[in-house]
């Protein structure tokens, strides 16, 4: 199993850099519960928490180091979690030194990063099952299931991160689970082991032989 856990990092300076909310807690429960189901674990990530003695770490701080350590790991895993925020976008150019207010308002151009998850889903080998996360504030359970099909997951794990209890850095979590057969599991308010247990059960179902 390969899991992928918290927010990307994209340099702007020395000193700055663009990020989002995510504390890698989520992630780094998956990695704990599929440790303890007795999986060989790799987990990836770029927060500083609590590893599965068993698991085997990496560390990364950007979207494309993120992505060379998936391309590295994935290809021999039989399930893979992609419940890091990896950032959309980053600055085209990194300032060699830090900024300064005195040299004025500095225009910063964007451009997209890898998609990860559209990666794996293109490259995903037979009984190989992707599991996607989808941080929403609205339309949730549409966005998801757009997501689901454009990125080629088998489940899609989304939550509404505006919710009480539910958003970034919190303990807890509420999400509905969609699955590529069409059938969807909601999972009330409960700590992030108990998300991370549900996520499992869906994938274990899904790979249960016909």
């Amino acid at each position: 199993v390969v899991v992928t856990a918290g927010g990307t990092r994209e340099p702007v300076d020395p000193v700055r850099f663009l990020g989002n909310r995510s504390s890698g807690k989520q992630g780094h429960a998956l990695a704990a519960e599929a440790a303890a189901r007795g999986a060989k674990v790799t987990l990836i990530t770029t927060a500083n928490l609590p590893v599965p003695s068993a698991a085997t770490l990496v560390r990364v701080e950007t979207a494309a180091q993120m992505d060379e350590a998936v391309r590295e790991a994935a290809p021999g895993a039989d399930v893979v979690v992609m419940a890091a925020a990896v950032a959309d976008f980053r600055p085209a150019e990194v300032a060699p030194a830090k900024l300064k207010k005195a040299d004025g308002v500095p225009e910063i151009i964007l451009v997209p990063t890898v998609d990860i998850l559209a990666g794996l889903g293109a490259r995903k080998r037979p009984g190989q099952t992707l599991v996607g996360f989808a941080a929403e504030t609205d339309q949730v359970r549409q966005n998801a299931l757009s997501k689901l099909v454009a990125k080629g997951a088998d489940l899609i794990v989304a939550n509404d991160v505006t919710a009480p209890g539910a958003g970034f850095e919190h303990d807890t979590n509420q999400v509905v689970i969609l699955d590529a057969d069409g059938t969807e599991r909601e999972v009330p308010l409960a700590d992030k082991r108990a998300i991370a247990r549900a996520v499992f059960t869906a994938v274990l179902t899904r790979r249960k032989p016909s």
